[in-house]
């Protein structure tokens, strides 16, 4: 099968544990996500979240459903002013150690990966806006960061 881009969408940001949250969807079904699936990543989000620090408290994620049972929810989260931290969730995957096929039973994964093709492109653009709005002005602005994101589309093909 050839390669193809798949579809990204972007929900507002939410508040999270006291961080706030810019998210990205990625999927090949034009009819997005399952409410299921994305009430369920979200449920997780809280135990894949840093502990605060000085940095403003600012994550983003990607929540990617597969092509096949797969859906994989990636938090990356900025600390110490411009480090950003990782951490992933998995669901439907026993490859990457889910008990069951079920793409709304996420479970924290321990495995080095820190996103697939389709769900690199938000981390270029993340990067190039917490430093136009974070590190590069005299006065940062944690407002403009949050309403910054990648435009919706597809992953690639930019």
């Amino acid at each position: 099968m050839a390669f193809r881009e798949k579809l990204l969408t972007v929900p507002p940001p939410i508040e999270v544990a006291g961080r706030w949250v810019k998210r990205y969807h990625v999927t090949a079904d034009p009819a997005g996500i399952a409410p299921d699936v994305e009430k369920a990543a979200y449920a997780i989000l809280p135990q894949l979240l840093p502990e605060p620090d000085a940095t403003p408290p600012a994550t983003f994620v990607v929540l990617h459903r597969g092509d096949d049972d797969g859906a994989y929810l990636n938090a990356y989260s900025w600390v110490w002013d411009n480090v950003l931290h990782f951490r992933g969730a998995a669901a439907g995957q026993p490859v990457v150690g889910c008990p069951d096929r079920d793409a709304a039973h996420f479970v924290l994964t321990e495995r080095p990966w820190i996103g697939c093709v389709w769900e690199l492109p938000p981390v270029l653009h993340e990067r190039d806006a917490w430093v136009r709005h974070l590190l590069a002005p005299d006065v940062p602005d944690l407002d403009a960061y949050l309403t910054d994101s990648l435009p919706e589309g597809t992953t690639g093909d930019r």
